[in-house]
């Protein structure tokens, strides 16, 4: 029998039913903004560090995705070059302003921080200059774990315009393994997903009621060479990364 993986599963079913009510409110604000971003002609950037890049490079040149999301990436704050290094950097302050200098964030843009834990420098930074540029900054984390770790300072939530609460417990792992006093099924990647593709699905209906909406076709798909291209021609002078 899969115990643990039926409960893990049973589990993250549970989380995304409280999630859609839970942030239902937040969710429908995240998708005006980049509603509004669309009609500006702006982009919509996701940064994260550690395993949230995953997150990034989810709504990157995706079937289904929209064209004018922009992964904000590097080696430093990711896994792949060093796990430990990056844990290291994730937590240094000044880590992010030289990243954030390779990509033109504008007032009208988006910017999706996402960062679980929500107290680390790097993601707090991220924050913080997208205020500074007068984007709008939308969060994606653990309100219950920032706020644990957090000791009273400074936390993600305090300081993005939107905040999304994935509704995660401390520490992550959601399945308690019997007799072993450990946890296991990490749940912000899962959830996080789930939450960013929702909110991007929404904005593509949205659009397509105005119009053409900017969406990636699979690349097996009947015509989506000719559709993918056209996308890539309009946005590649601003996403470095297609």
């Amino acid at each position: 029998m899969n115990v643990i993986a039926d409960a893990y599963l049973d589990t993250i079913c549970m989380r995304l039913k409280a999630l859609r009510s839970d942030a239902a409110e937040s969710i429908a604000a995240a998708v005006n903004a980049l509603v509004t971003t669309a009609q500006n002609d702006g982009l919509a950037y996701v940064f994260g560090t550690g395993h949230s890049p995953m997150l990034a490079e989810e709504v990157h040149y995706r079937a289904g995705g929209l064209a004018f999301a922009v992964p904000i990436l590097d080696p430093v704050t990711m896994l792949h070059e060093g796990a430990i290094a990056s844990t290291m950097s994730e937590r240094t302050p000044g880590i992010v302003e030289p990243i954030f200098d390779r990509y033109p964030i504008a007032a009208k843009d988006t910017l999706f921080v996402i960062s679980n834990s929500g107290t680390n420098a790097a993601p707090l930074e991220a924050a913080h200059i997208g205020r500074k540029i007068g984007c709008t900054v939308i969060a994606v984390t653990s309100v219950a774990y920032s706020t644990a770790s957090a000791g009273g300072r400074e936390k993600l939530a305090d300081i993005a315009d939107i905040v999304i609460d994935n509704g995660i417990p401390p520490g992550d792992a959601i399945i308690e393994m019997p007799d072993t006093g450990l946890k296991t099924g990490p749940a912000s990647t899962v959830i996080g997903a789930a939450v960013i593709n929702a909110i991007f699905a929404q904005v593509a209906y949205r659009l397509a009621e105005e119009g053409n909406p900017p969406v990636f076709l699979s690349a097996n798909m009947p015509g989506a060479q000719e559709s993918n291209r056209a996308l890539v021609e309009r946005f590649k002078a601003r996403n470095r990364h297609l």
